[in-house]
């Protein structure tokens, strides 16, 4: 009884999982976004006017959201950037620890951009692109 138990709980939390989606978000006063003008933001080839948040590295969130708009892994878009910064084309973004400190980062600069689960979305961030 205690493994038909765990099975269905472990069924029921993939299913759930499996639901949740990413979103990228910006101010409330922010206009929508493409999903090609999100994957070269994140890769700071967008306009330079934005500006843009990720979740620290080993977020599964971050892990998600950069398989479904940038095309990159951890390890390739750590790579990427390493190789941004020794070249001196760029620098990767400023991160944030957790989804309520994307918010609070995005909400207080009408240029910021960043991502964060669906189900954290609320009133003071605007979704800008469902990937």
């Amino acid at each position: 009884m205690k493994t038909l138990f765990s099975v269905l709980a472990l069924s029921l939390s993939a299913i759930v999982s499996a639901n949740a989606a990413v979103v990228v978000i910006g101010n409330t006063a922010s206009g929508d976004m493409s999903a090609s003008d999100a994957k070269k933001a994140f890769l700071g080839k967008g306009d330079s006017s934005v500006v843009v948040y990720e979740l620290e590295e080993g977020n599964a969130t971050r892990s998600e959201f950069h398989q479904a708009v940038t095309g990159k892994s951890d390890a390739q878009l750590k790579a990427f950037w390493s190789k941004q910064v020794f070249t001196g084309k760029g620098n990767p973004p400023a991160t944030v620890p957790n989804a309520a400190a994307m918010k609070s980062a995005v909400a207080s600069n009408p240029n910021a951009i960043g991502y964060i689960d669906e189900a954290d979305v609320d009133a003071t961030v605007k979704v800008i692109l469902k990937p």
